[in-house]
């Protein structure tokens, strides 16, 4: 008689990723009648940001195609989160990391890669992340690695469709009117809102991005002069939404000292796009659900002086 096979105990780095809390903004979005502020709190991904999904769709994508695998190195550009993602990823499953990213990254970053035993080649600040793609197709031809190219990858916005999206929807009983994401390679927009669309094409989908190609939203991208992801489609949304930063810097402080939440800089970006269309939904008399992405929270930015500061 074959014995039965033991259940295995406890979660996978895998099991962990996703089906992320929605944080209500109460004390945010206390002067908005009507309204209500949500925030998807990615950083509970095990990664500590929303990248855990696109990265973890990546390399189990390639795997299935055999594209990974066989003492194969990941291959790919980053400006810091999906280098995490997949630092972890291959520390758990056995394959090497390879990344591109520019030097100017958080130390913070810089010492989570490193620990993870990633190994780092540094792009030409100056370039952000741009430089760091630029520097990784110099390297793509060369057969020890698979490019991931998280840029134009589709299982990166799959990961969204799959995921985030259908846990927006659920989370919210369908009763979301909003939903704010910042881009960098766009896959979080693209696919979330994808399915969001599909399920009542009424909800507005905002697209935000830095208001100048010389930001500090570390990780985002200003389409406008940079090199665009073969993934992204500008068609898709409702509105695009330029974020400054110094208006980030206050929103991740005020976060922080009124709701108690340690977020990102991209986090607070979305944010503060969210307060500000529920202040117009509020002065229009509407009732609104707005969900904002909160991609990652704030351990990768301490060392940043904006902290500091007073409001």
């Amino acid at each position: 008689m074959q014995a039965p096979a033991i259940q295995k105990l406890g979660l996978s780095i895998l099991d962990r990723i996703g089906n992320t809390p929605l944080v209500r903004l109460d004390r945010i979005g206390a002067a908005l009648p009507g309204v209500t502020l949500l925030g998807k709190a990615e950083w509970t991904n095990p990664g500590g940001s929303v990248k855990d999904r696109a990265a973890s769709s990546i390399v189990l994508n390639a795997q299935k195609r055999g594209l990974l695998g066989h003492g194969k190195r990941l291959l790919d550009a980053t400006s810091g989160n999906t280098g995490i993602a997949y630092a972890m990823l291959g520390a758990s499953l056995g394959f090497g990391v390879t990344l591109c990213m520019p030097s100017n990254v958080s130390e913070e970053r810089k010492h989570i890669l490193g620990a993870l035993g990633a190994e780092v080649h540094w792009s030409d600040p100056g370039e952000g992340s741009d430089g760091a793609i630029r520097l990784a197709q110099t390297l793509k031809d060369d057969p020890r690695y698979f490019y991931a190219d998280q840029y134009s990858n589709d299982a990166n916005w799959q990961a969204h469709y799959r995921g985030t999206g259908p846990e927006i929807w659920k989370q919210t009983e369908g009763r979301v009117t909003h939903f704010i994401a910042s881009l960098g390679t766009s896959g979080t927009f693209m696919g979330t809102t994808r399915f969001l669309k599909e399920r009542n094409p009424a909800i507005q989908c905002v697209a935000l991005q830095p208001d100048s190609p010389f930001h500090g939203l570390e990780g985002l991208k200003h389409m406008a002069t940079a090199i665009v992801p073969a993934i992204y489609d500008a068609g898709i949304a409702d509105r695009q939404w330029e974020a400054a930063t110094e208006d980030a810097y206050v929103m991740a402080r005020k976060m922080a000292r009124q709701e108690g939440l340690l977020v990102g800089i991209s986090a607070a970006a979305a944010t503060d796009a969210a307060l500000k269309i529920g202040k117009e939904c509020a002065a229009r008399g509407e009732e609104a659900v707005i969900v904002n992405i909160l991609c990652d929270g704030a351990e990768k930015y301490m060392s940043e002086r904006f902290w500091q500061e007073k409001d």
